[in-house]
């Protein structure tokens, strides 16, 4: 009887394994960039000295011909910078941005674009879809950004790290728009 039953609930399984999809292609794919560029090639090569600094995560939506900042992108309303889930950032160490201190951990990014300049939210409240349960309370920094125009649009939506002689900077390119928050050690 009990070969009977585990011989039933191998088949079982295999029908119920053999009936699931896989998902689409998201047409917002997800990204990891970290700082110092391509870590883990760095890693898996012997070459890495350390735990990374920082690392992001996000999805990368696209222009499709579509206006973005003033247009599906509202000028002084929330933006998850990105598609999604909200974007996160990591620090696997204690950075600064703007003069504050960031504790190492994980946490939601947001931007408040508007046409001249970016306000940038580092939020405590992680694992959130979009922005929809934003919670103002829980934000660790905030911190304004000034923002240039780019002569070749840039399709996918993209963030790296770029260092510089204090640090770093993320990079924040979409459209014809780029900004660039400064992070030091």
């Amino acid at each position: 009887m009990k070969q009977l039953f585990l011989v039933f609930a191998l088949a079982t399984a295999a029908l119920c394994q053999a009936q699931q999809k896989p998902t689409e292609l998201d047409k917002s794919p997800l990204d990891i960039s970290y700082w110092p560029a391509n870590y883990p090639i760095l890693k898996m090569s012997g070459k890495a000295k350390d735990v990374p600094t920082a690392r992001i995560l996000y999805s990368r939506p696209l222009k499709n011909n579509r206006t973005i900042f003033g247009g599906i992108i509202k000028y002084n309303e929330m933006w998850r910078l990105g598609a999604n889930e909200a974007t996160e950032i990591e620090f696997f160490k204690s950075v600064k941005i703007d003069g504050k201190q960031v504790p190492k951990g994980r946490y939601t990014l947001y931007c408040l674009p508007s046409e001249n300049k970016w306000t940038i939210i580092i939020n405590k409240d992680n694992y959130c879809w979009g922005n929809f349960v934003y919670d103002a309370k829980k934000d660790l920094l905030r911190t304004t950004i000034s923002i240039d125009k780019v002569n070749e649009p840039v399709e996918a939506m993209t963030m790296y790290f770029e260092d510089t002689k204090a640090g770093t900077n993320l990079v924040i390119m979409w459209d014809d728009t780029k900004g660039a928050l400064p992070i030091n050690l």
